[in-house]
């Protein structure tokens, strides 16, 4: 199993949205490294969401349920599908990811662009933990 971590602004796509849908083609990805995470994804990973924008913070986690393919608008790109699994019991803010010396090699901190990424599951872990969420 693989870790990831999404992003989307809240007034595109929330994690709310996510919910209600129970499930979601997550598409739309226009970058080269992103398109290959992308690809790397499999069925059963965990993924975590985070709302860029104003917000910057990691606030549930979901689940691959459906591997890479290509996209309907453009076949040259790839997306996913994925379902909800939980919400965070607190976020995790990208000031306090920063801040903490066991996430600053996080890709979510040295790469804070890219918006589909890979995540250890030390990170995952300790995400989880220190947002007082329990798997």
């Amino acid at each position: 199993m693989a870790f990831w971590l999404v992003k989307s602004e809240p007034g595109t796509y929330s994690w709310e949205n996510l919910l209600q849908e129970k499930s979601a083609v997550w598409d739309g990805i226009r970058n080269a490294e992103a398109r290959l995470n992308l690809k790397k994804m499999k069925i059963g990973d965990l993924v975590l969401f985070y709302h860029t924008g104003s917000e910057k913070s990691i606030v549930g986690y979901a689940q691959v349920i459906e591997e890479a393919f290509p996209e309907k608008k453009d076949p040259a790109w790839f997306a996913v599908k994925l379902k909800p699994i939980k919400k965070l019991a607190s976020a995790i803010t990208l000031e306090t990811a920063k801040g903490d010396p066991l996430l600053k090699n996080m890709s979510l901190v040295r790469f804070g662009r890219l918006s589909v990424q890979p995540v250890t599951k030390t990170e995952f872990d300790y995400i989880l933990k220190c947002s007082g969420t329990k798997p």
